[in-house]
């Protein structure tokens, strides 16, 4: 796939890996897309990439695929989907005031996997309306897994879950839509630097890093967002989730 002049959906995008990853795609030519809940933050991401911003919840049919309309009416239709919006939630299945909270639950599998897959979707739709490349590729579409969907960690049930079912989305979805030339990857980041990690005392930041075999810091958003490009321009990946992780592995706790 080559980026310059490809249009880029990123989700996500007004922090962290969503707008790190929209930077890069943008510093390798490709118009972005920013989409976000945070309406004022996906066009201050859009606005300093030449882009175009919207808020978007991408739990919502109605909204992606408003959304989505509007991109190919503003930029034209998208050749790139890389989904960061996500959000977590941490919670004991049986705490000390009992069972866990099913609505938090729900809403982790809502937001991170039913929204990732709302998004695949209707931009899959889209993307197959393209023209092929020489080698028939029509788009390729990047979700964002965890480690923690292979060592989830006590109190992460609700957001391994999600996490793990991304994983598992990524072959099936890549067989499926290889017909209409889509790509469909995963990559599975370690502890990296966004606001989620950012906001916690530096001690537990650098313990957190303390346990990454190499390099022992947390990971830059960045260095996602190259990852991110890569995955796009090589089309022999296809169907697979990728760590970045610095070899980290979870502990229990």
């Amino acid at each position: 796939m080559q980026i310059k002049g490809s249009i880029a959906i990123v989700t996500g995008a007004a922090s962290g890996l969503g707008a790190a990853t929209a930077e890069t795609l943008a510093n390798a030519g490709a118009r972005i897309a920013a989409f976000d809940l945070n309406e004022d933050g996906a066009k201050a991401t859009a606005e300093k990439l030449g882009g175009v911003g919207y808020g978007v919840d991408v739990s919502n049919a109605e909204s992606v695929e408003q959304a989505v309309a509007k991109v190919q009416a503003d930029l034209g239709t998208p050749s790139i989907l890389v989904n960061c919006a996500g959000i977590v939630h941490g919670e004991r299945i049986v705490g000390r005031d009992g069972p866990a909270d099913l609505a938090a639950f729900s809403k982790v599998i809502t937001v991170n996997l039913i929204g990732t897959f709302n998004m695949m979707r209707v931009a899959a739709n889209a993307m197959s309306q393209n023209d092929p490349n020489d080698a028939g590729e029509r788009g390729v579409i990047i979700n964002t897994a965890s480690i923690a969907a292979f060592e989830g960690q006590i109190g992460q049930a609700a957001y391994a879950a999600s996490k793990g079912g991304v994983a598992s989305l990524t072959l099936p979805a890549a067989r499926e839509l290889a017909r209409h030339g889509i790509r469909v990857v995963s990559i599975a980041p370690g502890l990296f630097g966004t606001p989620m990690l950012k906001g916690l005392p530096d001690e537990v930041q650098e313990s957190l890093a303390a346990n990454t075999p190499f390099p022992k810091r947390l990971g830059d958003p960045y260095e996602y967002g190259r990852l991110a490009m890569h995955i796009c321009e090589n089309e022999m990946i296809n169907g697979e989730t990728i760590r970045i992780d610095g070899a980290v592995r979870l502990e229990p706790k």
